[in-house]
């Protein structure tokens, strides 16, 4: 039987979890996860450990943070004061809302805390900062 390898095209279900066990993240419901092994359009480790693999074989494979999204950097926390915020406009703690940079560029950031003088956003991945386990099913090399 054929094992992925770099360049294959593989239908992947995984379940995602945080160390306390907690599900982040699940294909097991859907569809699986289709991608080229190498491509770069997920996290690296996530691609290696499905190399190797062979259909219907699974495999559970831990991702540290820092083969994953990094440590979490308290230079991508930033507070804002309430008069940042337009009026008009209603945020809520663990909104996802878009901030643009002086460059023009818009970035995802998440609101964390409110207050009566600002906002906290944190420009963080989601994930950042946690170790990452994944239960693997290889389920078709295409």
């Amino acid at each position: 039987m054929a094992e992925a390898k770099n360049g294959d095209t593989v239908k992947v279900h995984y379940s995602g979890k945080l160390e306390d066990g907690t599900i982040f993240d699940s294909s097991f419901d859907r569809e699986p996860l289709e991608f080229t092994i190498g491509a770069g359009r997920l996290i690296p480790s996530f691609e290696q450990a499905v190399i190797g693999m062979v259909p219907d074989e699974s495999k559970t494979v831990t991702i540290p943070k820092d083969q994953a999204y990094g440590s979490h950097r308290e230079d991508l926390v930033m507070e804002l004061g309430r008069d940042k915020i337009p009026e008009d406009m209603d945020i809520e703690r663990g909104q996802q809302v878009q901030v643009r940079q002086e460059d023009g560029q818009i970035f995802p950031v998440m609101v964390t805390e409110i207050s009566e003088s600002g906002v906290t956003l944190d420009a963080n991945h989601p994930l950042a900062g946690q170790d990452l386990t994944f239960e693997l099913l290889l389920v078709e090399i295409c």
